[in-house]
């Protein structure tokens, strides 16, 4: 599919765009593809199922249209919020996670949607989107090089510490868009937290 058909939904005022992108990005996170229903978005969006299908043809037109979408617009974030240089390993997590929270200030959803389609498994939706799956992961593990991790306790196994932070920022985020507490700066404080707590037990002596 080209983007000729996306062209008329960017002449929208952006106001608009905005509102439809995240109503799918919202019924896509919670629900995940199969399950998700284009009545529940253009309800949750306020406008006619004929506009919404005017610009997207189809349920798999408008996840596709939104999980490139989402893809550009953190690896934009991530371009103008993280350094290129060596840093802490926890400071560059940080980093990540600062652009993200960037992102969520005008997309409350797109993180938790970005995360929910790594599980996706409808054979059409991975289709569709296969050739754009390893933009981000490539992304973070570039980013990730370049942590210090001379500081790490001799037996930390930095894998599986990445792998429990993951865990971690992913479980916050989901409780919070399920109790309806969602803030992105609150977020970023608790993961904050807990990042620091971490650092305190993998690192030699606890130097903050």
């Amino acid at each position: 599919m080209g983007m000729g058909m996306n062209d008329k939904f960017f002449d929208l005022k952006k106001e608009k765009q905005d509102r439809m992108i995240n109503a799918a990005l919202k019924i896509f996170a919670l629900k995940g593809y199969e399950h998700a229903s284009t009545d529940d978005i253009v309800r949750e969006a306020g406008i006619s199922k004929g506009l919404l299908f005017h610009y997207f043809i189809s349920k798999l037109g408008l996840y596709t249209f939104i999980y490139d979408y989402s893809v550009r617009y953190l690896m934009l974030e991530l371009s103008t919020g993280v350094t290129g240089k060596e840093a802490d390993f926890f400071d560059l997590i940080w980093q990540i996670v600062s652009a993200q929270i960037q992102m969520m200030h005008n997309y409350p959803y797109m993180l938790q949607f970005l995360n929910s389609s790594e599980r996706e498994d409808v054979g059409e939706a991975l289709m569709a989107t296969e050739e754009k799956r390893d933009i981000l992961p490539g992304r973070y593990s570039q980013i990730m090089e370049k942590a210090n991790r001379e500081r790490f306790n001799r037996n930390v196994d930095v894998d599986k510490l990445a792998r429990i932070i993951s865990f971690t920022i992913s479980g916050l985020l989901s409780e919070q868009l399920y109790n309806g507490s969602f803030q992105p700066d609150l977020f970023g404080g608790e993961v904050r937290g807990y990042l620091e707590q971490l650092k305190k037990m993998a690192y030699q002596e606890a130097r903050t």
